[in-house]
């Protein structure tokens, strides 16, 4: 039993080439037409004339389980063959599927059946951004342990994926909270750390003073509260880890100029990013002339220049006045306000081995994200007036020649080169000791993936007092979480309450030493699963490098904005890492990028209060909204779907009013991918494509009537005007399949495929009844266009295929 779907897509490899092949397929016989029997062809052999609810439901529910068995079945990759690798963003478990799910994958799905039926080798692979704080509320809240609310939540999602007949690659599903794919997060995490590009120190984090816990920033309420406790969150400094992210900004910001088909997010990954002209370097702090063990990076915006620093610039609020720094009470003691203050501190830097002092600024904040500055008063007038002001010595390092050419000058090794040359010596130098040197701007933060939860992928580290940080070897990954069975949400980390786990021995000295007990954020665990996807059951590696370079990048990347700054950052920067590991070929992941717009409903919000009404508390016969209860006027507003609003639509129920195949052609057509829909089920757009359906139907009908009507089909029986009449349909055809195959390989209109395909229907509609049994014109054009609606409305395709 096989789909349009799978029986065009096994004989052709694009398009045209099936629809040109299509007239051998097709054989002309006399079929029997039923009356009233209200039945479909693929059960009985017999034709249902029209198709209404009962027939549209016969159809669904016999194709549902056959077209996903056919499209999901498992299959060796084929390297020698053409591939098509689209995805979509895979969604979090949170138990219920809504409306704005539904949008995403019905696009990639339609996508993925496209490829298919083109002959490509397709995946288009699903999974589970599983781990994260919801589980561990759930947790707090309902005595439920996280894993079986996830898993609970998976399944139950799953059943509503195949409900929606989505084709998704199951064979390579993933979930980012099971050992065996954590496993390889770890793997790369330690990865990251032998390559100095993983590190630790203090920063702030929100506390909680009544429940003693570090708070996520979305458990901080808008005034600033906790949302459990209701106390004022103060700012509180712990030792985090982070991830260098810096060290990539350069060559990831180059790298945007390689992603054409990145429109309009292109520009917001490089606003991110910044202008990449500086760079950070590392210092040693002492005080009184002793070593203190502290290390800070410190930007300059002139590498180059570095020989003529004269001092190392700290805001008031730097973490070294504030934090658990062994200096803090030498600052704070020596902090001026509203003054620059020449502290007893200085910093010997690691690259020259040159002694500056450290001075507090006077200003509250420096560009952008900066704490901490390098003063060069050659390349910076300010901190030229900052050095005489206090007295402090420097050495011009900059020399213009008489050409206008700038040298170094007094700058050991790079005396005598052009800005330019010294610029990338210094830089060199220093990612050569690992001390900085990397060019970076000066807005972009290292990325900070420390959480004091329990739902996360443990960090593979252990901490030893002889040893100090000490990676787990790679053969006792992964480190698999710990069975903890009370959370209350309160102080600690869960992991803290399972000594069995976080007391182990050290890797090296085999003394007693301590687990880390934070765990990454979940950020980490999606920015690499496109990878494993390729061969999601490696049990030696995370991927098979060769299998990551057929299927990779990623053809089509479908999302939401609100991903297209972290997530896609995040995202590329373990792809270039991978590739700087020889791991993969591609520096880039993903070649296309589809950010799909909103599904939004209407809110009805009391005036006094701002609170959302349940749309049967709203009186919607007068020309304004009322209260159903005190007649009072409501704010009316279009907002995405929420259940906290009352304004979402449960998919489940919109299947079963309107059928799956109405729902993925709404979704389709209500809209463009890029822009919001306005959800109103009473509009045109539902109906529409419900009536659209019948009509195709009807064509079918139209063409078993006349083949059954005891005339056989003769072309040379028809006459001059009829002949011309079929010429004008060919035409069409060919013309309607040349728009829809663009706008599904180009531009993703389609709203825009749909609307060729219903001009294609009214043609066809208008054929005379001669044309209609003897012009193999009409004929083709009826198959081409069950051909090119079977991507978005697989089933009623399929059957009306079957058929023929």
């Amino acid at each position: 039993m096989q789909s349009v779907c799978q029986r065009v897509g096994t004989c052709s490899s694009c398009l045209k080439r099936q629809l040109n092949g299509f007239l051998g397929l097709v054989k002309w016989q006399r079929r029997p037409v039923p009356a009233c029997v209200k039945t479909i062809y693929s059960e009985t052999g017999k034709w249902e004339k029209s198709y209404g609810l009962e027939t549209r439901k016969r159809v669904e529910n016999w194709w549902l389980p056959r077209i996903k068995e056919q499209f999901c079945r498992i299959s060796e990759t084929d390297k020698s063959r053409p591939k098509f690798y689209v995805l979509s963003m895979f969604p979090y478990p949170s138990g219920k599927l809504h409306m704005g799910h539904v949008r995403v994958y019905t696009i990639s799905d339609a996508v993925a059946r496209f490829q298919k039926m083109r002959g490509m080798q397709v995946i288009n692979p699903m999974g589970w951004d599983a781990f994260g704080l919801p589980a561990e509320n759930a947790a707090v809240e309902h005595g439920l342990h996280p894993a079986s609310w996830t898993q609970s939540n998976i399944q139950h999602m799953r059943e509503q994926f195949d409900a929606l007949g989505l084709s998704f690659t199951w064979e390579r599903e993933i979930t980012t909270c099971l050992p065996e794919y954590y496993r390889w997060t770890q793997y790369l995490f330690l990865k990251l750390f032998e390559a100095g590009v993983v590190y630790q120190k203090e920063a702030l984090v929100n506390w909680d003073p009544v429940d003693q816990t570090v708070l996520a920033n979305e458990q901080v309420d808008d005034n600033g509260c906790s949302w459990r406790s209701g106390a004022k969150v103060e700012q509180k400094y712990l030792k985090q880890w982070f991830i260098k992210t810096t060290a990539y900004a350069k060559a990831m910001f180059d790298a945007l100029s390689d992603l054409p088909e990145w429109y309009g997010i292109k520009e917001m990954q490089a606003n991110w990013i910044g202008d990449c002209i500086g760079c950070s370097l590392d210092f040693l702090l002492k005080v009184n002339g002793k070593v203190t063990g502290e290390k800070l990076a410190a930007y300059t915006y002139t590498p180059e220049a570095i020989y003529g620093a004269s001092h190392l610039y700290i805001l008031p609020t730097h973490r070294l006045l504030h934090g658990n720094s062994s200096l803090k009470e030498v600052f704070q003691k020596e902090f001026i306000p509203g003054k620059d203050a020449l502290t007893s501190v200085t910093a010997v830097n690691l690259l020259t081995d040159q002694e500056i002092p450290v001075v507090i600024s006077a200003k509250n904040n420096f560009e952008n994200f900066l704490d901490t500055k390098i003063g060069i008063p050659s390349t910076s007038a300010e901190d030229a007036a900052v050095a005489k002001n206090l007295g402090i010595s420097f050495t011009e390092v900059i020399e213009t020649m008489p050409n206008g050419l700038e040298k170094v000058i007094n700058s050991a090794e790079i005396t005598g080169m052009t800005r330019q040359e010294a610029l990338k010596a210094i830089t060199q130098q220093a990612k050569n000791k690992r001390i900085g040197g990397d060019l970076t701007s000066d807005k972009l933060r290292d990325w900070l993936i420390s959480r004091q939860r329990y739902w996360g992928t443990p960090i593979p580290i252990i901490h030893c007092q002889t040893c100090g940080t000490v990676p787990v070897p790679y053969e006792d990954l992964p480190v698999v979480l710990p069975n903890v069975t009370t959370f209350t949400g309160k102080g600690a980390s869960p992991l803290e309450t399972a000594p069995e786990w976080v007391n182990c021995s050290c890797p090296r000295c085999k003394a007693a030493a301590r687990r880390e007990v934070d765990t990454m954020d979940t950020f980490v665990d999606s920015a690499w699963y496109y990878l494993r996807y390729t061969d999601p059951h490696n049990t030696d590696r995370p991927f098979n490098s060769d299998l990551a370079d057929y299927w990779m990048p990623v053809d089509l990347y479908i999302g939401g904005k609100e991903h297209a700054v972290m997530h896609l950052f995040y995202a590329r920067f373990f792809s270039h890492f991978c590739h700087d590991l020889k791991m993969t070929k591609h520096k880039e992941p993903f070649h296309k990028l589809l950010v799909q717009g909103l599904i939004k409903n209407q809110t009805f919000r009391l005036t006094t209060t701002g609170q959302c009404l349940k749309r049967e508390e709203v009186d919607l016969t007068g020309t304004e909204p009322v209260h159903l209860k005190t007649g009072e006027n409501l704010q009316v507003a279009w907002e995405k779907m929420s259940k906290s609003k009352h304004n979402g639509i449960d998919p489940e129920d919109v299947v079963k009013e309107y059928g799956i195949d109405t729902l993925r052609l709404y979704i389709l057509f209500a809209a463009p991918p890029e822009q919001d829909i306005l959800w109103d089920a009473k509009t045109d757009a539902m109906p529409g494509v419900q009536r659209w359906q019948t009509r195709i139907w009807m064509l079918v009908t139209k063409l078993i009537e006349a083949r059954s009507s005891g005339t056989m089909p003769n072309p040379e029986l028809l006459n001059k005007k009829e002949k011309a009449e079929a010429r004008r349909i060919w035409e069409q055809k060919n013309l309607v399949i040349s728009e829809v195959t663009e706008y599904f390989t180009k531009d993703h209109l389609f709203n825009a495929a749909i609307s060729r395909l219903m001009s294609l229907t009214n043609i066809l509609h208008q054929a005379s009844r001669p044309l209609i049994l003897h012009s193999t014109e009409f004929e083709d054009a009826l198959a081409s266009l069950c051909i090119m609606v079977a991507p978005m409305a697989p089933h009623i395709a399929s059957e009306m295929w079957k058929d023929q």
